[in-house]
C-alpha cells in the first residue's frame, strides 16, 4: 500500500517512493509569504547550490583545459633543459658503479667522484684536441686552395669557349663575390654561435652530472620517503635493480665503444691514414648510437680512407665488416650480460620510438627505459594479474 506524500514544494512524489526526510530540505528559516500583501516579490524557493551547476562545471572543465594547454607549453618549450637534465642525470647512474667501485677499494665517495669527474673532463679535452686542429686545419687549406682552383678553371680550353658565348666565370665571379660571400660570413657567425652553444651546453651537462653524481643517494632517500611506509622496501629492491641495470648499460656501451675506437686507432696507424686518432675518436661516438651508429661511424671512415687511397679505403671497409661481427656476437654479449635484460625485438623497437622521439638521445635512453618497464612488469604487474 503506497501513499500520496505531498513534497514541501507542493508537487506529487514520484509513486511508489515515500518521501526522504533528508531530502527535504529545512525550511524553518524561510518566512512564510503572503503573496496577496506583495506579488511582485514571490520569487519561489531558492535552486540548486551553485557548485552543482552546469556553468560552474563548464568553468572548471574550460579552467582544466587551459591548464593543460598552459602545461603542455611549458614542457615543449623547456624540451631541452629537460632532456639535458634526463641525460645528466644518466650518466650520473651509469657513472656511479664507477664511483662506488673505487669506494669498495677504500676511496672516499668524494674522492671516487673527483677521479671520475676528472676522466670525464679529460676525455672531452682529448675529444677536441683530437678532432678540432684537423677540421680546422682542413677548412684552412680548403679556403686557401679556391683561388688555385679558380684560376685553373680559367684556363680549361673548353671552360674557354664557354665562357666566350656565355659568360660562365663572369656570372660564377659575381655569385662568389655577391652571394656566396655574405652567406659564408653568415654561415661561419652561425657556426661560431653553434660551437658557443655546444660549449656552453656540454659544461652545464658536466657540471648537472657532477651536482647528480655527488647527491644520487639523497636523491634517492628522498625520493623513496613519498612512498608508502609498507611497499618502501619492495620499491627500493626494484629501484636499485632499476639503477643497477641502467648504470651496467652505460658502463658497458662505453666500454664497447672504447674498445671500438681504440682498435680503429691501432688500425689506421698501421695503415698511416691521416688524422687517424680524430677518425677514431668519430668512430668510438657513432658507436654510442645502438643499430646504426657502428654503420655510421664505418662508412664515415671508410669514405674518408677511400679519398686518400682506394686499396686503403677497400682494407677500412673489410675491417670493419669483420669487426662488426665480432664486437655483435662476442664482445656485446659478453659486457652486457649483467646490465639490461630486453630482448633483441624489444631492443630495436625501443631504439626506434626513442630515436622518432627525441632522437640520438632517445636512442639512447629507449634501451635502459625498456629494461626498467620490463622489470615494473615482471615484478609488480604479472604477479598482481596472477593473484586476481
Amino acid at each position: 500500500m503506497s501513499a500520496d506524500v505531498e513534497s514541501p514544494a507542493g508537487e506529487e512524489a514520484e509513486p511508489g517512493r515515500p518521501a526522504d526526510p533528508e531530502e527535504t530540505p529545512d525550511r524553518s528559516d524561510v518566512p512564510d509569504h503572503d503573496p496577496d500583501s506583495d506579488p511582485g516579490q514571490d520569487y519561489g524557493l531558492p535552486g540548486k547550490p551553485l557548485a552543482r551547476g552546469p556553468f560552474l562545471f563548464g568553468l572548471v572543465g574550460g579552467l582544466g583545459v587551459l591548464t593543460a594547454i598552459a602545461l603542455g607549453q611549458m614542457i615543449v618549450k623547456s624540451l631541452s633543459t629537460i632532456i639535458l637534465v634526463v641525460v645528466a642525470m644518466f650518466l650520473a647512474v651509469g657513472l656511479n658503479p664507477i664511483v662506488e667501485a673505487l669506494q669498495r677499494r677504500g676511496l672516499a665517495r668524494r674522492a671516487a667522484i673527483s677521479i671520475v669527474f676528472t676522466g670525464v673532463i679529460v676525455a672531452f679535452a682529448l675529444f677536441g684536441l683530437a678532432v678540432v686542429p684537423p677540421v680546422s686545419q682542413e677548412l684552412t687549406a680548403f679556403f686557401a686552395a679556391v683561388p688555385d682552383y679558380f684560376k685553373q678553371l680559367t684556363e680549361n680550353p673548353t671552360l674557354k669557349q664557354l665562357d666566350s658565348k656565355f659568360h660562365i666565370l663572369t656570372q660564377a665571379q659575381a655569385f662568389v663575390t655577391g652571394g656566396l660571400g655574405p652567406a659564408l660570413a653568415g654561415g661561419v657567425l652561425n657556426a661560431g654561435l653553434g660551437v658557443l652553444n655546444g660549449v656552453f651546453t656540454t659544461v652545464t651537462l658536466l657540471v648537472l652530472m657532477l651536482y647528480f653524481l655527488g647527491s644520487l643517494h639523497t636523491i634517492k632517500a628522498y625520493l623513496l620517503r613519498l612512498v608508502p611506509a609498507s611497499r618502501r622496501g619492495r620499491t627500493s629492491a626494484i629501484s636499485e635493480e632499476i639503477l643497477t641495470g641502467i648504470g651496467g648499460y652505460v658502463a658497458g656501451n662505453v666500454l664497447i665503444s672504447v674498445i671500438a675506437g681504440v682498435l680503429t686507432w691501432i688500425f689506421l696507424s698501421i695503415l698511416d691514414v691521416k688524422y687517424a686518432l680524430a677518425l677514431a675518436l668519430v668512430v668510438a661516438l657513432t658507436d654510442l648510437i645502438p643499430l646504426v651508429g657502428a654503420t655510421i661511424g664505418a662508412a664515415v671512415v671508410t669514405l674518408v680512407a677511400l679519398l686518400q687511397s682506394v686499396p686503403v679505403g677497400i682494407a677500412c671497409g673489410i675491417f670493419f665488416l669483420v669487426y662488426q661481427q665480432v664486437e655483435n656476437y662476442l664482445i656485446y654479449p659478453r659486457v652486457m650480460k649483467r646490465s639490461v635484460n630486453v630482448t633483441p625485438a624489444v631492443t630495436v623497437i625501443a631504439a626506434l620510438f626513442g630515436g622518432a622521439l627525441l632522437g640520438i638521445v632517445g636512442a639512447l635512453l629507449a634501451i635502459p627505459v625498456a629494461a626498467a618497464i620490463a622489470l615494473i612488469i615482471r615484478e609488480i604487474v604479472l604477479p598482481r594479474q596472477a593473484r586476481s
